[in-house]
């Protein structure tokens, strides 16, 4: 494409106001859906439309005072526009919790004398008391997302949520808008996906953006931004390694520790919040949690090891990493994967042999790289950019089920399991609900 990607975000952005009845922008407070989110406005500002724009903010309770900072400042400049500012009870994925593995719960009234912070006062926030739409407590954030989206399209008509998601982040990411196998694309157009309901469709007008392209805008047009990306840089944090998300996902275990060192009344706050935080502050990113630092026992290698770990399992949980692993070398063998320059200098430096397709597009920083033979182990400084056994090795370890330290996300069948779950679960609440007002 002969443009820049500000250009080509614009069109996007236009093309949604044009198309769908409002546009929902999600906000995150971090530096991806933040850029997004003043593009977007600064457009509808310009074009007399900002009665078609809403946006909203998941609020996970435990998050940095600069996010929370940065969250009110926002909300108070969109101005002319909806605004959802959502603290509700939801089960969110975490990594470190030892007491109940997989999950925490914001918000729980339950737990209220421990919570990180106070529910924002602030007229755009929506909790237990006030939420227009059915909840449940302790739903999952995604499908509370769902929910709110579902609803706001009932109310307001046809509705594409912007989502700051950049395809360099990660090779789900990527895959989701390259792939040739999508059967919810909408109108031709890679990059916006329309939900079951017909009325709701996600949207990504940055997919194509790199991390430098971000700063360049804020810098460029003057946005404000979470300031603690200032202090993670000055504190000496890679800007591809900073993270403003739910510190106790599995991709934010490494960075925990960070809270000590940024806001250590915050940190307080957490390690009191969920069972294992103090453990993950120490220990994330060790081999103490199977890291990329474990160590291959002798006389195998990583290929071996990674059988060797998956015959340990049930035949359920061992086909689940099966089916991944096989998708993940048949990708690489077949399509390839976006690596960067750099990263494709170590392949050649390693004579890992591969093919080179060329670049991504005309614009961006990284080639399409297709494996001969799937790697068995290389020394890459950006290793969990590229498919390894070792790195399958590591999901096992980490009791990955998903693989997302591989790029994976739940599949549509995974899915669809988790639905039922969940239904079942809202018919048992109605009934013990029934059953207490009986008694």
């Amino acid at each position: 494409m002969d443009k820049n990607v500000y250009d080509a975000a614009i069109e996007r952005i236009k093309y949604c106001f044009d198309t769908f009845d409002n546009v929902l922008v999600a906000f995150s407070g971090g530096k991806d859906s933040g850029v997004m989110l003043n593009i977007c406005y600064e457009y509808a500002k310009s074009a007399g439309l900002l009665n078609k724009m809403a946006m909203y903010h998941i609020d996970y309770e435990a998050q940095y005072e600069k996010t929370t900072e940065y969250v009110r400042e926002t909300f108070d400049a969109m101005v002319g526009i909806r605004l959802y500012w959502l603290c509700l009870s939801m089960s969110a994925q975490c990594a470190v919790n030892m007491r109940n593995p997989g999950v925490w719960y914001p918000w729980d009234r339950r737990e209220k004398d421990i919570w990180v912070r106070e529910i924002p006062d602030h007229p755009a926030v929506l909790h237990q008391d006030n939420v227009p739409f059915k909840f449940i407590e302790r739903t999952s954030d995604y499908e509370v997302l769902e929910m709110f989206g579902r609803w706001f399209a009932s109310e307001y008509g046809s509705t594409a949520v912007l989502i700051g998601n950049r395809a360099s982040e990660s090779l789900n990411r990527f895959r989701s808008i390259v792939s040739n196998k999508k059967v919810n694309e909408f109108d031709g157009k890679p990059w916006i996906f329309q939900l079951d309901d017909k009325v709701t469709y996600k949207a990504y007008p940055i997919y194509d953006w790199s991390t430098q392209d971000v700063w360049v805008a804020n810098a460029k047009f003057g946005y404000a931004y979470n300031k603690l990306y200032d202090i993670m840089y000055q504190s000496g944090v890679s800007v591809e390694n900073m993270r403003v998300a739910s510190p106790f996902n599995d991709c934010a275990v490494t960075s925990l520790k960070l809270y000590k060192v940024l806001e250590p009344n915050t940190w307080a706050r957490l390690v009191g919040r969920v069972s294992g935080v103090n453990f993950a502050g120490i220990y994330g990113g060790t081999t103490a949690v199977g890291w990329r630092k474990i160590m291959l026992p002798k006389g195998y290698t990583w290929k071996q090891y990674c059988y060797f770990l998956l015959d340990t399992l049930d035949e359920k949980l061992r086909e689940n990493y099966l089916r991944k692993l096989n998708t993940s070398i048949n990708f690489w063998k077949t399509r390839g994967g976006a690596l960067s320059r750099k990263t494709v200098e170590q392949l050649v430096k390693f004579n890992q042999p591969f093919s080179n397709m060329g670049k991504v597009s005309k614009t961006s920083e990284k080639d399409v790289i297709i494996f001969e033979e799937y790697p068995d182990d290389l020394g890459i400084t950006d290793f969990k950019s590229v498919p390894t056994y070792k790195r399958m090795c590591v999901c096992i370890l980490k009791n990955d089920y998903f693989c997302k330290y591989m790029g994976f996300a739940a599949t549509s069948e995974e899915t669809r399991r988790k639905k039922i779950a969940m239904e079942i679960y809202d018919s048992l609440c109605s009934n013990i609900a029934m059953y207490k007002e009986t008694e």
